[in-house]
């Protein structure tokens, strides 16, 4: 079985995000960056699947040269290959630009039986390239997974949202994103680590690809940022000393402050 997983690099969540003053897009080189902790579970559930049933595993990002290092992240853990998509012409591309790009690059790749990515990732939170990517290549997409299994050819998945947990079903190729109850993902091995250096990385550019730059980049997005303005400052915080009229005190502050 030949899957597909879909990564990402991200800014670590501990560290200060902001936008570029130029054109708003987010500040990547400010950043401490990591593979995006819901793109380790999607790794892990494919090796899972492929542990189970043969075949390869081939990680696909978007990004800049820095991302290499999540591909290295993924390979330790045990993915066999991986394709970066690495180009200045990508720059402030949108989520819709994004997905096609990704479609585009998986058709390179021959036959694909399973796409696994994530269910959202932490840095746009968008939420929707894996159905973006699914309705591209024309598969069924099966999404917000908390358990995903294969049995010839078809995958069935427990799909969780706010509302239920229902059973989808599918015939392959599909598409599937997983949530964070997916699975715990493993830690990569000294041996995973210093195979991971053999690997075969591809890496392509817009043309390469067969990527019109026309379709890609900030001056194409669909939709982009105008505007912005830094968090404000967090301001003291307000004491009410109790004298036998506290609560009246607090209910004061809070209709000053507009909350009740």
């Amino acid at each position: 079985m030949n899957i597909t997983v879909l990564i990402k690099q991200v800014p670590d969540t501990w560290s200060t995000r902001t936008l570029a003053d130029s054109d708003y897009t987010l500040d990547r080189a400010s950043a401490d960056v990591v593979l995006d902790e819901i793109n380790e579970r999607a790794v892990e559930e494919a090796l899972k699947i492929k542990e189970a049933a043969g075949g390869e595993v081939t990680v696909v990002t978007m990004g800049p040269q820095r991302a290499t290092d999540a591909i290295r992240k993924a390979l330790s853990m045990g993915a066999d290959k991986a394709v970066h998509l690495s180009d200045e012409g990508l720059h402030g591309s949108c989520a819709v630009a994004t997905a096609k790009a990704l479609a585009t690059v998986i058709g390179t790749l021959g036959e694909v039986d399973l796409i696994i990515a994530g269910n959202v990732a932490t840095d746009g939170t968008v939420g929707a390239v894996p159905a973006m990517v699914a309705d591209v290549l024309g598969l069924p997409e099966l999404t917000h997974a908390r358990k995903v299994t294969v049995e010839g050819r078809t995958v069935t998945v427990e799909r969780e949202t706010d509302d239920a947990i229902t059973i989808l079903q599918a015939q392959l190729p599909a598409v599937v994103s997983v949530n964070e109850k997916i699975n715990e993902p493993r830690y990569p091995s000294f041996k995973g680590i210093m195979a991971a250096k053999r690997k075969p990385v591809s890496t392509l550019s817009l043309a390469d690809a067969g990527i019109e730059p026309s379709d890609v980049g900030l001056a194409n997005a669909t939709s982009v940022v105008v505007e912005s303005t830094p968090r404000p400052a967090r301001a003291a915080g307000h004491i009410v000393t109790d004298e036998g009229d506290g609560a009246a005190k607090l209910i004061d502050y809070l209709i000053g402050q507009k909350l009740i």
